[in-house]
């Protein structure tokens, strides 16, 4: 018997149009489909009127799941991974399951669509030729210093997930570490409140304040840093 394939499907980051007709079909096809937060999903599903079931899927149960994945395959059913928004395993779950199901030889398939790293940087007007994406830095306020550092003296785009909570500190990050910068910052892509900010990290910093962004922190943010001079970065 031939066993099935897991396809790995992207989503939209917000606005929910924002999927392929080829996304749409497989999900209409497949008999389960592995999912971040069934909650979140079941609204796409719904728009489409995807009568797929949702199979709570994250790192945290993967030991659990792994087995009927796998049990689902080894009959010849096919799978679906989703996340809650955008391309799965990109700083969301499902590192494991991929990696785990290509070392055992399942074949597995991407029907790939939005991304909001790559959304982000396609609208920043910073440099694309190269880029660096770090996702989401550790909380270490330290650790996250060296990172930027070792990372800005490279020379290309750096680009962040952050929280907004911890936007504003980030920023003064940047600006401590590399004052002499271009940072665009994103904030909630594709969706209603939608909106690009560009400057350096320290006018960025100081447009937000004015706003009093500190004592309302919303949004999800794509922070996109290209550093104007690395000479003080590299000793």
């Amino acid at each position: 018997m031939e066993k099935g394939k897991l396809y790995v499907i992207a989503t939209p980051i917000g606005n929910l149009g924002d999927i392929s007709f080829r996304a749409v079909e497989i999900l209409k096809s497949l008999p389960f489909v592995l999912a971040e937060d069934t909650r979140e999903s079941i609204k796409l599903l719904r728009k489409y009127e995807i009568n797929t079931q949702l199979i709570s899927y994250r790192d945290q149960n993967h030991d659990r799941i792994i087995e009927k994945v796998k049990e689902k395959l080894d009959i010849g059913l096919n799978l679906g991974l989703i996340s809650d928004s955008g391309t799965p395993l990109i700083s969301d779950p499902g590192f494991k399951l991929v990696r785990e199901l290509r070392e055992l030889g399942y074949v597995i398939e991407s029907i790939p669509g939005a991304s909001a790293v790559i959304s982000a940087l396609s609208i920043s007007g910073l440099p694309t030729d190269r880029f660096i994406f770090l996702g989401f830095l550790t909380k270490s306020k330290e650790r996250r210093k060296d990172i930027l550092k070792r990372y800005f003296s490279l020379g290309n785009t750096v680009i962040i997930y952050e929280s907004p909570n911890r936007l504003l500190s980030l920023l003064n990050t940047i600006n401590n570490i590399c004052p002499e910068n271009l940072t665009v910052v994103a904030r909630d892509l594709t969706k209603m409140r939608e909106e690009v900010l560009s400057g350096s990290s320290k006018e960025l910093e100081e447009i937000l304040l004015k706003r009093e962004f500190d004592k309302h922190p919303h949004g999800e943010y794509v922070v996109m840093v290209y550093p104007l001079s690395q000479k003080e970065l590299c000793s």
